[in-house]
């Protein structure tokens, strides 16, 4: 495994100096964004794509910094019922598979997508109950005619350029938001589709990391370090579903912490060790989302904590075994 880190929160200067830190921290690969939800300001794809001198700048970059890119993120809607939000998100997606080509890079990140109820819906329809029956009917045109459709054409693109790994984050509010429903696409689709597990997302639903993972053994694509802290007081008057700003660090039954602020040492440690059971050995990508600290607090502190924890060297033979 590689310790690594989304660059989005270090936007506030150039990727040349956000590389140098983190190499000084440790850090070996980097998540960059390539549009949608994680912007371009680090690579722009449609610049980088006219301009190969950018690309292998880039390169040079990496190299003088001793670093790997774990994946292109471009997290978006796809499939929003807004056509020029869904095509501009679906540009995002293609333009970033082909500088993926054009990097080495076989994994790109986005959201599954939302639809909405109907042909002319303005604006995306997250199911959340079996009834009343109208929402199963919802259901079933979103996956069906949409959904599946969708991206059974947006795999076989991305297999053009190389993409053989969409990661795709499991978040409520999209249609794949847990385990069940990110394998039902795969299965529906097939094994370009993965996950980029996210235990923040996870934790808050009620959602247990490992056996999670357990379950979607082979189907881990890439790997975000984030946690979540749920206040058990809050959540036992008014549940997880949260509608109330994120500044309401008081009141909402849970808020995004850096890692070890939401679940100690044996819960990060129970987690790293089920990815490395289940084969994954891809990057440990830690994403800032904390709003108690600083980018620079927030980072170190991550970095500081799961540095020691995860495994970068292969297992040995087991002797004793």
């Amino acid at each position: 495994m590689k310790l690594g880190v989304l660059t989005v929160p270090l936007y506030d200067r150039p990727l040349a100096e956000a590389l140098e830190y983190l190499a000084r921290l440790g850090v070996q690969a980097v998540e960059l964004g390539t549009g949608g939800c994680p912007g371009t300001t680090h690579l722009d794809p449609v610049t980088a794509l006219e301009n190969p001198a950018i690309i292998e700048e880039l390169k040079g970059l990496l190299n003088r910094f001793s670093m790997s890119i774990s994946a292109l993120s471009c997290h978006g809607n796809p499939v929003h019922p807004n056509k020029e939000l869904r095509d501009k998100d679906h540009e995002d997606f293609i333009n970033t598979c082909k500088l993926a080509q054009k990097l080495g890079v076989d994994t790109v990140i986005t959201f599954g997508g939302c639809p909405g109820d109907f042909p002319g819906a303005k604006y995306p329809n997250w199911v959340t109950c079996a009834w009343p029956t109208d929402f199963m009917e919802i259901l079933k045109y979103q996956w069906d005619d949409i959904l599946i459709p969708y991206w059974k054409e947006a795999v076989a693109l991305a297999a053009e350029y190389g993409v053989s790994k969409i990661a795709l984050e499991m978040h409520p509010g999209f249609c794949v938001y847990n385990p069940r429903t990110l394998m039902q696409l795969r299965e529906a689709v097939g094994p370009a589709i993965g996950a980029n597990f996210d235990p923040s997302h996870l934790f808050w639903q009620g959602i247990k990391p490992v056996e999670a993972l357990k379950f979607m053994k082979g189907a881990i694509h890439h790997f975000h370090a984030k946690d979540t802290r749920v206040d058990h007081f809050n959540t036992a008057v008014n549940g997880v579903l949260e509608t109330s700003s994120y500044n309401d660090f008081i009141g909402r039954g849970w808020v995004f912490r850096t890692v070890g602020y939401g679940h100690g040492e044996s819960e990060w440690r129970a987690i790293l060790s089920t990815l490395r059971a289940i084969g994954y050995d891809g990057a440990i990508s830690i994403e800032h989302e904390d709003g108690l600290m600083s980018v620079e607090e927030g980072l170190e502190k991550a970095i500081a904590f799961l540095k020691p924890m995860i495994m970068y060297e292969q297992p040995a033979q087991m002797w004793w075994a």
